[in-house]
């Protein structure tokens, strides 16, 4: 039964990697810093390592979805990310996309499109 554990764990990871950058995307429009998404996703039920959204946030920035900028004003500098204009038009894209894909896998998984 382990075998099976293992298999659901590994498929459930594939899962969420698609849709964590929706949505973290969905979360820039106010600028944030890495600490307080995860605590903001985290409030809203969608948990995620510093070891996971960090690499994300960089990779996001490096395809210009997200702009940044180091706030120095506190006791430790903290790098801030918000939408860029193409992130928010990708952002738009893909909240048509899931929305699209919900409602077919509603569908496929409630029986509706058997013959």
């Amino acid at each position: 039964m382990g075998d099976a554990h293992e298999q659901i764990d590994q498929l459930r990871l594939e899962l969420r990697r698609g849709v964590l950058v929706l949505a973290v995307l969905s979360q820039m429009d106010t600028a944030r810093y890495g600490y307080s998404l995860i605590q903001r996703l985290a409030a809203q039920g969608l948990d995620i390592e510093e070891g996971t959204l960090y690499p994300l946030l960089r990779r996001l920035e490096k395809q210009g979805l997200l702009e940044s900028e180091w706030e120095v004003g506190e006791t430790r500098p903290r790098k801030y990310y918000r939408l860029s204009p193409v992130g928010r038009e990708v952002l738009t894209t893909l909240c048509a996309e899931w929305d699209e894909t919900v409602k077919v896998m509603r569908g496929i998984l409630q029986g509706e499109n058997h013959e």
